[in-house]
This record gives C-alpha cells, structure tokens and sequence, in this order.
C-alpha cells in the first residue's frame, strides 16, 4: 500500500485488461476525498496535477508535497502523476519532486517538434525511473471539438512511439476536456485498431464527457488509464452549494469544504469499481 510507482499501477491494469482511474486533484481537500475513495474501494488510484492547477496555486511543489505526503499515509496504492505539462520545465520538475509518472503534451506542436519535445522529456525521466505518457491526436475541450478529423492515425502513433519510447499514449478517440454532459460518442473501432497496432497502454482523456457504459466498452476495446476531472468536481462543487444554501450563515470554510470532499468518495470507490470490473 501507500506511495507506488505508477509503472506498477499501469502494467498490472493492462495485464488484467482492466481501468486505472486517474483522478485530477484540484486542492488540498480534493486529494483526501479521492484517497479515502480509493481506500473505500481497496482499490489503486493515480491522483493528477495538471500544469493548470500548478499554475492556479502559483507553482507546482506546494500541491505536490501535499499530494506525496497524503499518498504515503494511504493504506490503498496511490501513485501521482503529472496532467497535461506542455511546459518541457515543469515536467522536469515533477519528476526531480518525486512524482511517479508525468505527461508531456506536445500535442499542440508540429509532429516533428513534438518528437523532439517527447524524447529529451523520456531521456530525462527514464533516467530517474518515471513512466513517461504523451498525447498523439488532439483531444479536445478548450474548442469542444470530438469529432473523426481529430481521431489519433494508428499507423502515426506506431512511429510516435517507436520515435519517443514513451511509456504510454493519450489518444484522441471521441472524447473532449471539461464536458459537463456525458454524451461522448467514442470510436471503439480506432480505440481497438491503436491497442493493436502498440504495444503500450492507452489513455482515455476527458472522460467525465462518456457515460459509463462507454467507458466499460472502451476498456474492453483497449483503454488502459482513464482520467476523470470535471465529473468528479461536479460532486465536490454540488455538496459545497447545497451545504451553503442550507446554512447561509457559515463563515467557517472547512465546514463547506468538508461536505465537498465528503461528496467524493463514493463516486471515487464507484468510478474505481467500474474501471477495474468490480462493479455489481
């Protein structure tokens, strides 16, 4: 239990042909409601910090000895990772901080500039044991779109791949960022032709936009390690309204942000569950 490497969280989901949840922390409240989560499930998570956050707390090492220190009191296996860096910096930075895994998104760059980015990012953290994941295909969000143009070229991320040494690739299938519905159309077919074609997990992002019975079909098709933010601070931010207009007069932040991280860990061992087959 407590503090693992993410490399040992990702080979034994794909060798079981299993879900890993990847749950994005957003505060310090946010990273005791998805442990308690998993700890209620007895199951592992990946807790994320996305170069986004980093940004919202003015820098990434506050939030991240915060994340480490909570991981290592956890009786569930916990690994953190790095969301979302298209800094080359700040992903060099999470590994020196310990993190077990990061995420360099060169996906906003030229294929060959993104190559380049990729590879001096995985000399740098392989040479300190930390599993490396880029994107390939661009997921959308900031413009909504999810839709075939965007879909990731199986025959592309092979040389990705093969290019880079990633450890695993985040691939665009039909999901988008920070949707508040969850009426995602994924590919399966793309989904099932990209585990074909590599031999590294996949990653589904922006899945709070893909129902449940999506998610289980694209784990069946060949997803490995699949990221949820906005459904889950749905919960939080839901529980934090109802308890302040319940009691309109609190002043006391902790009482609010209680009830918000109260409200996670339910979903958090039931999302857990659902990735991992165990759900009744």
């Amino acid at each position: 239990m407590t503090l693992v490497n993410t490399r040992e969280l990702m080979d034994q989901a794909a060798a079981a042909g299993v879900g890993q949840g990847a749950f994005n922390v957003i505060h310090l409240e946010t990273i005791e409601g998805l442990v308690s989560g998993a700890e209620q499930a007895g199951l592992p998570v990946i807790l994320q910090i996305s170069e986004n956050c980093a940004k919202y707390h003015g820098g990434i090492e506050p939030l991240a000895a915060a994340t480490l220190a909570i991981a290592r009191q956890s009786t569930a296996p916990v690994a953190v990772h790095l969301d979302h860096a298209e800094d080359e910096q700040l992903a060099l930075q999470a590994v020196d901080l310990g993190f077990g895994s990061i995420m360099y998104d060169g996906a906003h760059l030229e294929y060959s500039e993104n190559v380049a980015a990729t590879q001096r990012v995985v000399k740098y953290a392989h040479a300190a044991g930390v599993y490396v994941e880029a994107e390939l295909g661009k997921v959308g969000g900031k413009d909504g779109a999810h839709a075939p143009g965007v879909l990731t070229d199986p025959d592309e991320a092979v040389s990705f791949v093969a290019a880079t040494g990633v450890d695993a690739l985040a691939v665009a299938v039909g999901s988008s960022h920070a949707m508040t519905e969850r009426s995602a159309a994924l590919n399966l077919e793309r989904i099932a032709a990209l585990k074909a074609a590599l031999d590294v997990p996949l990653v589904l992002h922006g899945s709070s936009g893909v129902s449940d019975a999506n998610i289980v079909a694209a784990i069946a098709a060949g997803m490995t390690k699949i990221n949820v933010s906005t459904h889950l601070n749905g919960f939080f931010t839901r529980a934090v309204r109802e308890y302040l207009d319940a009691n309109p007069t609190v002043v006391d932040s902790r009482k609010y942000l209680s009830a918000g991280r109260k409200a996670l860990v339910p979903e958090v061992a039931r999302l857990l569950a659902l990735f991992a087959g165990h759900a009744g």
